[in-house]
């Protein structure tokens, strides 16, 4: 009885980690387009482009938004096969997708190319987080999953610090000739194959395999608008999220405005770092926030807080001047620690629906979340370009409704903390 149990919890474990790695991958490939996008579109032989004013707009406006699309769209395709398929279907499917468009990518000679290479890199990105969560959720314990999913995310999101690190080194190893966008194009979609491999080890949730044996609809997205308090519920788990990508694609993706703004008193901002800093900080937030919501059995109440300490830090982004570099680079590490409930809620989210639409809902939320940054970023170009607001008038306009969005929301939510997940919607 004891070495099943044993067993039984190398399984678990393993299964974590190999998740993990996974999410570490994803964010590597998601992130690696904000850190080496404007580089790639300059140095790409078969672009032409040159300007870097057209090339920062392609960046910001175009192909940045093709890779958002991308996901929101692939959330919802990964989440109904999760529910039809199980959880380890979108672990294989999502990662050998975003793999190969990857690699593809190093490889873009026109504009549209490079836009339907995102869009598929999108689409596969989509399904590695809510895979994770849903599948880590229901194999372990109702009392311990929050350590799970707060280890997934600690390590995916460290995924963006090595995409820095690549960024920065690759350059030195000339290979084969080639540029070091390129090379860090590649070693993602390498890292992504090689991962593939591990996840032949991984096992189907018990929960989804009995699911399978009972006669509810699975996967079917409309189950989430069958009445109101389950669309409300749905609605609330999204706009729960709208900060986090309101901070890592205006505050952190701008960063170079802002910085300006501020005024760095001894050199200039490398984009790469920001995103590095942000993303260390991103992981740390989230380890703390994993641990707090296990140690006070609440996940409102952390995800609250963090809310409020991050409308702290955003406006000492806004209203402070004349910072060094590391001063800087400081501050964004600290946007990236109060921005760190993503694992807390996503867990939220899974916990809140049952067994046979909860891949659809897990997947889908976080991606729709993404997928927000559409909106955000178009609303705050249209505030600073079209009515000529100011940098800090223009995100602060758009930061308040973010966040009274997401603080009404949590408040509306039920506390999920040691909830069984062993039901189905009907």
């Amino acid at each position: 009885m004891e070495s099943s149990k044993v067993l039984q919890d190398k399984v678990i474990n393993s299964t974590v980690i190999i998740a993990g790695l996974g999410y570490f991958v994803d964010i590597y490939d998601l992130q690696l387009f904000n850190i080496i996008g404007k580089e790639s579109i300059m140095s790409a032989k078969g672009l032409n482009i040159t300007d870097p004013v057209i090339a920062a707009h392609l960046f910001e406006n175009n192909l940045f938004y093709w890779q958002m699309a991308g996901m929101l769209i692939g959330g919802l395709l990964w989440g109904i096969l999760g529910d039809l398929k199980g959880r380890k279907s979108i672990l294989f499917g999502s990662i050998l997708l975003y793999s190969i468009a990857n690699i593809a990518n190093a490889f873009v000679d026109t504009v549209p190319q490079y836009q339907l290479i995102r869009f598929i890199a999108g689409v596969g990105l989509a399904g590695e987080l809510g895979a994770a969560i849903t599948l880590v959720s229901e194999i372990m314990t109702k009392e311990n999953r929050g350590y799970g999913t707060m280890v997934i995310v600690t390590l995916g999101a460290l995924g963006a610090v090595f995409a820095a690190f690549v960024k920065k080194f690759s350059g030195q190893l000339n290979l084969f000739g080639l540029e070091n966008w390129q090379v860090a194009y590649i070693v993602g979609g390498i890292m992504g194959l090689l991962l593939l491999l591990l996840r032949f080890g991984t096992f189907e949730s018990g929960m989804f395999e009995k699911s399978l044996r009972s006669s509810s609809s699975k996967g079917n997205f409309f189950l989430l608008f069958r009445d109101r308090k389950t669309t409300m519920t749905y609605i609330y788990c999204i706009l729960v999220g709208l900060p986090v990508w309101y901070v890592i694609g205006t505050l952190v993706k701008l960063s170079g405005r802002f910085a300006d703004q501020i005024g760095i008193t001894d050199g200039k901002i490398d984009s790469a770092y920001c995103i590095m800093f942000c993303y260390i900080g991103l992981s740390v937030g989230d380890l703390l926030c994993g641990w707090l919501s296990q140690i006070f059995k609440t996940r409102k109440k952390v995800v609250l807080a963090y809310l409020l300490g991050n409308i702290i830090i955003i406006l000492s982004y806004f209203f402070i001047r004349n910072l060094s570099l590391n001063s800087f680079y400081f501050l964004i590490f600290l946007l990236g620690c109060c921005t760190g409930y993503w694992a807390l809620f996503v867990t939220i989210a899974s916990e809140q629906f049952g067994t046979n639409i909860r891949a659809t809902a897990t997947t889908t939320v976080p991606n729709f979340v993404r997928g927000a940054v559409i909106p955000i970023g178009l609303s705050f170009f249209f505030l600073l370009n079209t009515l000529q607001l100011s940098l800090n008038a223009s995100a602060i306009w758009v930061g308040l409704v973010c966040f009274g969005l997401a603080i009404f929301s949590i408040t509306k939510l039920e506390e999920t903390f040691g909830k069984d997940l062993d039901y189905e919607e009907k």
